[in-house]
């Protein structure tokens, strides 16, 4: 099936580009996403989170039949509002280290910096979610981000159609099993209830820091198909 990839924060198609060759093996169409704004200095500034969820829900319209959508971490939530705006269409979202928001919610709140929110490093996050990131692979992907549109972080995700708890859900976590997640969001009682909505609902441990199409790619690829199998 046609295979549609969200990158999250910074990061464009290319950040997939380990992970494509290995969906395509399995018989599947990979379209892998640039976010509007991202990469684009005139339009970086006044892109938002729903112009990035129409540019999901257009590339939907334009490929046929069923498909899947893919969001790593704040590609999550675009891919679940594409959704819950065609339902219908979803074979299946697979989330990579995050979690279905709920209506309202953000992604994060990060520094602004001229209009946009720059990559803020490495030394930013938590180390277990850089943990598995050697000295080269940082370097590398350090200098291939990319500002994003100050809004988007911020934006509430529009979510109305209910039938979105429907759609089977894969989510791949890099260091969390569904019990863990569960305690996790017991802190969070909108999270908790969007997550206890879900009909069909698959947790898998990736053993992963944050990123896994850069630390373990072959591994996050295989369990993507297995998800669509």
């Amino acid at each position: 099936m046609h295979v549609i990839l969200i990158p999250g924060l910074w990061l464009d198609a290319s950040s997939w580009d380990d992970v494509v060759p290995a969906l395509r093996d399995a018989g599947h169409h990979p379209n892998a996403l640039t976010m509007p704004g991202v990469g684009d200095t005139a339009g970086a500034v006044s892109a938002t989170l729903r112009d990035w969820v129409d540019a999901v829900v257009a590339r939907i319209d334009d490929l046929p039949g069923q498909l899947a959508l893919v969001g790593h971490s704040g590609g999550g939530n675009v891919a679940w509002a594409a959704a819950d705006r065609r339902p219908d269409r979803i074979a299946r979202v697979v989330l990579v280290d995050t979690l279905p928001p709920a209506p309202g919610a953000e992604i994060s709140a990060f520094p602004v910096v001229d209009g946009v929110v720059p990559f803020p490093g490495w030394e930013f996050f938590d180390e277990p979610d850089v943990a598995d990131l050697d000295d080269g692979t940082r370097s590398r992907w350090a200098a291939r981000t990319h500002p994003v549109p100050a809004a988007v972080p911020t934006d509430a995700v529009d979510l109305d159609d209910a039938r979105r708890h429907g759609i089977p859900v894969t989510v791949l976590s890099g260091s969390a099993d569904e019990p863990g997640i569960r305690e996790m969001l017991a802190a969070w009682p909108p999270f908790l209830a969007e997550f206890e909505a879900l009909e069909d609902v698959t947790v898998v441990e990736l053993g992963s820091g944050h990123w896994p199409q850069f630390s373990q790619p072959d591994r996050l690829a295989r369990e993507i198909v297995a998800a669509l199998s």
